[in-house]
């Protein structure tokens, strides 16, 4: 890349491209919480684990019992990608209320929020907190230069994202549903970079 054309992939969807070969991302969504000079870091949007939010809840000896709390109890936990597997991150709506704050957020320009502070899941388990949310275990995280890197060899697709996508769409869809952002047909794509 020139120097001075960097970009910003900030509050967009990195799309795994057709055919990626590296498994941890091969059919990924990625919401891309903050992109800058230093490198680069996303959630992974459609991957679930094999833990509802009850049993993580659980671990960090709150609880999802409430009658209010009953739909969140079941929603999965997901793998938000490679990095610090053990740390929970919570993709959320902003607050509505400016005096909401919770201790560890990253406010996405143009987007949601990603808290990473035990006080958010307090609040829901108190019945409060962020109307929408999607809780991963570990992120995607690239070094300076190297998110660009996968883009020039074609790893990825960005389009700007959807909150829908990520919070009403079912698990199963969300990567076709962002890739129907684009306009076009994904089948049409080539797995190959080509030079006109």
């Amino acid at each position: 890349m020139a120097s001075g054309s960097r970009i910003d992939l900030t509050n967009q969807f990195l799309i795994a491209m057709p055919g990626m070969a590296d498994e941890t991302f091969a059919g990924t969504v990625v919401y891309m919480c903050e992109h800058t000079e230093k490198g680069a870091l996303g959630l992974v949007i459609n991957k679930p684990i094999d833990i509802k939010l009850r049993s993580l809840f659980e671990k960090v000896e709150l609880s999802l019992d409430r009658a209010a709390c009953a739909d969140l109890a079941e929603q999965p936990v997901y793998f938000g990608g490679p990095v610090q597997t053990e740390r929970g991150f919570v993709l959320h709506d902003r607050p509505g209320d400016e005096s909401i704050r919770y201790n560890s957020t990253l406010s996405v320009p143009g987007g949601l929020a990603m808290t990473t502070s035990k006080d958010v899941l307090e609040a829901l388990a108190e019945g409060g907190g962020p109307r929408r949310v999607l809780v991963t275990l570990g992120y995607s995280g690239w070094q300076a230069g190297q998110l660009e890197d996968e883009l020039g060899r074609n790893g990825w697709l960005t389009v700007d994202a959807d909150p829908v996508v990520i919070f009403d769409t079912p698990i199963e869809q969300r990567y076709d549903r962002a890739l129907s952002l684009l306009g076009f047909d994904p089948r049409m794509l080539s797995q190959e970079a080509g030079h006109a």
